[in-house]
């Protein structure tokens, strides 16, 4: 139907006031604006892209390259004097179909825009989206989606529009981090002399936890079992690796050398004599 529509247009003329000098001026143009996009490409990757990410630099390279030539085109079509009014009924029409069919396409175009300009994160950045299992190393952040390497080194594709409205939580863009864990001593125990070994112990097995800010101990819990006391230190980033994972076993080996009892639930079960 929307074919038959179109065939029976009558407005369309393209060939009204062509001639052959319009088609020669407008070859010409085209072939300067290519050349003038391809000169204007190779001078913002040889000046200005070693300024900008990666990533950026290459999606910029493509706007202005295209840019210019979708200019040079209408430069063209203004020049020689084609009437395009049928052309642009159609193209409304197909603009329209095109437009639900691509609408996610388009949102992600605008949303890889919109990082690229905000630039939240950039490439090489530690990121966690809370409330997903996506946490990794940024890669890249192309035209429609962004490439993630998860820690267990797979790489995961995410939509630019999903990425750009989600929660992004950045492990590397401060200096400093801090890490956390809880431990629970029986009730029995004295609770500042527990927080007392557990610092000593810290301070000799742990140079990487900062002196400053200094290591905070809350009570966090009057648990079941015991007292669950949360652990507080701080550290820089690139000490993660030496902090985060060893902080509980640094925790438990100071409790046990001191001999305070780190208790477990128990249950007594009851046979009835019947």
């Amino acid at each position: 139907m929307v074919f038959e529509f179109l065939h029976g247009l009558d407005e369309i003329h393209i060939t009204e006031g062509l001639t052959l000098l319009s088609l020669l001026i407008g070859g010409i143009i085209i072939g300067v604006g290519i050349i003038v996009a391809r000169t204007v490409r190779l001078l913002f990757t040889k000046y200005y892209a070693p300024k900008l990410s990666q990533d950026v630099a290459k999606n910029f390279s493509k706007l202005l390259y295209f840019g210019i030539i979708i200019i040079s085109f209408l430069i063209f079509t203004s020049t020689t004097g084609v009437d395009f009014s049928g052309l642009l009924v159609a193209g409304g029409i197909f603009g329209i179909i095109i437009g639900f069919a691509t609408q996610s396409v388009v949102s992600n175009l605008i949303s890889g825009v919109f990082l690229m300009i905000e630039k939240p994160v950039k490439q090489g950045d530690k990121i966690e989206i809370p409330g997903s299992d996506i946490s990794g190393t940024l890669l890249d952040i192309s035209t429609f989606s962004t490439r993630i390497r998860r820690f267990d080194g797979t790489i995961i594709r995410v939509p630019n529009e999903s990425f750009f409205t989600s929660n992004i939580r950045s492990l590397t863009s401060t200096l400093v981090r801090r890490s956390e864990a809880v431990v629970s001593i029986a009730y029995k125990e004295n609770i500042d002399g527990a927080i007392s070994v557990i610092r000593k112990e810290i301070r000799k097995s742990m140079p990487f936890v900062l002196i400053l800010p200094e290591p905070d101990f809350r009570i966090k819990e009057l648990a079941d079992s015991g007292v669950n006391i949360e652990i507080l230190v701080w550290h820089t980033r690139e000490d993660w690796d030496e902090v985060g994972p060893k902080l509980l076993k640094v925790v438990k080996k100071a409790l046990d050398d001191a001999g305070i009892e780190i208790p477990f639930p128990q249950r007594v079960i009851w046979k009835s004599k019947e």
